[in-house]
């Protein structure tokens, strides 16, 4: 929550001191902006039900309900996500990346954008020296980072890149248990590992279905021309 507080501090710093204008961030709810929250945040949900159902098929794992998990658990657990995902969005798709988007350009400002945002994740996952997942991470991350980035730029508003991190984030660490809590919602266990072409096909899918989605419902947004396009 303090990180949170920092952030819109900073957020309010800057748009004062820039005087640039706080609509620009898009935070007022709108029918068409909640729509995009719940647009996006069921597409990046599907992608990840798609990615994590793929890799226990493969990896022919088992999985049950945690007996041991109430409301109170997931309802903290969304929580948390939902905290670690607005923090990230406020830095990353907030007022910076508008600076950027209107001092640059939008390609430049979004990619300088995804590219930090990956570096970040260097340092959030504490894999410093381990240059495999260094790459690993930062290819996941810093994609994922062009997306939320060109969804701010797109709709001239933070609901649809938040809710886009936040259905991936909620599935893989509330639903799968993929995150800093353990076990959540669902118990998998397995004796197998993904190798070989196995492996590289799951790394792929796993970087290019939430992109591969999303930029379908993106198509969907130009095609339709119901909202703006911003900056």
């Amino acid at each position: 929550m303090l990180a949170i507080i920092i952030c819109l501090l900073g957020t309010w710093l800057l748009i004062k001191f820039t005087k640039t204008e706080s609509s620009v961030l898009g935070v007022k709810p709108t029918r068409r902006r909640l729509l995009h929250f719940v647009a996006g945040f069921g597409f990046a949900s599907l992608a990840g039900f798609i990615y994590y159902g793929a890799c226990l098929w493969l990896l022919k794992a088992d999985w049950e309900f945690n007996p041991n998990y109430g409301f109170s658990e997931m309802l903290g657990a969304c929580f948390w996500t939902l905290r670690s995902v607005l923090f990230e969005e406020l830095v990353w798709r907030g007022i910076l990346l508008y600076l950027l988007m209107k001092y640059l350009g939008t390609r430049t400002g979004i990619l300088i954008s995804a590219i930090s945002f990956g570096i970040f994740h260097w340092f959030s996952y504490e894999i410093l020296g381990n240059y495999g997942q260094m790459l690993t991470v930062f290819l996941l991350t810093g994609i994922a980072g062009i997306i939320f980035g060109y969804a701010y730029n797109l709709t001239g508003s933070l609901y649809l890149p938040v809710s886009l991190h936040f259905g991936w984030n909620f599935v893989s660490i509330v639903i799968f248990s993929q995150g800093p809590f353990g076990d959540q919602l669902l118990l998998i266990t397995t004796q197998n590992e993904l190798e070989g072409l196995i492996s590289l096909l799951v790394f792929l899918l796993q970087l290019f279905i939430l992109p591969g989605i999303v930029l379908l419902y993106f198509y969907f947004l130009k095609r339709n021309r119901k909202i703006p396009i911003a900056v």
